[in-house]
């Protein structure tokens, strides 16, 4: 599996568990909104390819780290590209970490075998917009019902998992998020973070604005119906 970066500590990505983030190289999404458009554009992989970690190296450090990570995430880019994922999961649940996959749900092909094969501790999820929308923000690649099959499956599958969305006021609407309300009701947990400018894939997005907590607030209180925790990530 080809690894572009390893965090060696986080308490803020896989809730109540101290741990480390394993990234991926590589997306078959094209969101404008991401700000991390090196770990995505091949044209821009291709230069960064002399810093990968060799996945030795990767499981050297977590040696050092039993009994005192709890948790390894994967997150990327997209990991379920890669084709070393579940090799690489199933050696780190030998070591005895859980773990975490970060996703855009592109592909439930993978992420099938993973659940069933209870490899994954937590799922997080990105579900970017209704699914009628979805190739405004990411591009003509992906296909309305992997999204639709992946939600699916977390929810019936995953033992701990968290759909989440990045809010951009010029793109999420009321009807959109009526309908995403109705593709995410029942979920156990839903993440919202506000959209903040900068470098982004597009530069067109780096002029949009950036989402205040206030709104993010306003956006939960109508979502808490149908959905059984929504909190803030900021």
């Amino acid at each position: 599996m080809q690894i572009s970066a390893v965090q060696k500590f986080t308490t803020l990505d896989f809730p109540d568990r101290l741990s480390c983030i394993v990234f991926t190289p590589g997306c078959n999404f094209r969101c404008g909104y991401c700000h991390n458009p090196e770990f995505v554009l091949p044209e821009q992989l291709i230069k960064l390819r002399d810093s990968f970690i060799d996945e030795s190296s990767v499981f050297a450090f977590l040696e050092t780290r039993i009994g005192k990570l709890d948790g390894v995430v994967v997150s990327g880019g997209e990991p379920t590209l890669q084709q070393g994922l579940e090799t690489f999961l199933r050696k780190v649940k030998d070591m005895g970490f859980q773990t975490k996959l970060d996703t855009n749900g592109a592909l439930p092909e993978v992420l099938q075998p993973l659940l069933e094969k209870e490899l994954l501790d937590y799922v997080a999820m990105d579900v970017k917009t209704s699914l009628e929308r979805y190739q405004e923000l990411v591009g003509a690649c992906m296909r309305p019902e992997a999204i639709r099959q992946s939600i699916g499956l977390i929810k019936r599958r995953a033992p701990e998992y968290e759909f989440r969305t990045t809010v951009l006021n010029e793109h999420h609407d009321r009807a959109t998020w009526e309908a995403m309300i109705e593709l995410l009701k029942g979920s156990q947990r839903f993440a919202l973070q506000g959209f903040r400018p900068g470098k982004t894939l597009n530069s067109d997005f780096s002029e949009y604005h950036k989402v205040e907590r206030e709104e993010l607030e306003e956006i939960a209180k109508t979502l808490r119906d149908e959905i059984e925790e929504v909190f803030i990530r900021v």
